[in-house]
């Protein structure tokens, strides 16, 4: 059975949100399994069990959250020239723009060399005062059916072969 794992960070519950919809969108594909990790929790091995990918992180500073980068720092070498071709996609919770995180979440994957099936999807909360950024995070239900469809589309592609 083919699997899909979803590697996310959050801080302020935005992007649980938005991988939560993904997972759930996900697992209306029966003949896929779905593993929703942290990025603290999801290590090598993960990664190489894992026939897709789905990143989510919040944009932090212009970048992607620290601790995702630390789950890619500590998965890349183990994961380099072993999960080439796989497919991959990447949300992201921006107070403003999302592209940087979404670039660096692409490079890394150009790396590895995974193969993009969506493009990136970027959710902004308009967060430009310290108050907002740090606040819990709501995203709407618009929002969060674009991330239960994506997460579908990648099990339907996993179960079907397309990837």
């Amino acid at each position: 059975m083919p699997s899909l794992l979803i590697v996310h960070h959050t801080m302020t519950g935005g992007t649980r949100q938005m991988a939560e919809a993904a997972a759930a969108g996900a697992r209306t594909e029966p003949g896929v399994q779905v593993r929703s990790l942290t990025a603290a929790e999801a290590g090598p091995a993960d990664v190489l069990a894992a026939d897709g990918y789905l990143f989510a992180t919040p944009e932090n500073l212009a970048s992607m959250a620290g601790l995702m980068k630390d789950f890619f720092d500590r998965c890349y070498y183990p994961a380099l020239d072993r999960i080439q071709g796989r497919p991959y996609a990447s949300l992201v919770c921006a107070g403003s723009d999302g592209s940087n995180a979404a670039r660096q979440i692409d490079r890394i994957a150009t790396g590895w060399r995974l193969k993009a099936v969506a493009p990136v999807l970027i959710v902004c909360t308009h967060a430009q005062t310290p108050e907002a950024i740090l606040a819990p995070k709501h995203i709407g239900d618009a929002d969060l059916g674009r991330c239960r469809e994506l997460g579908a589309a990648m099990a339907a592609g996993l179960a079907l072969g397309v990837y």
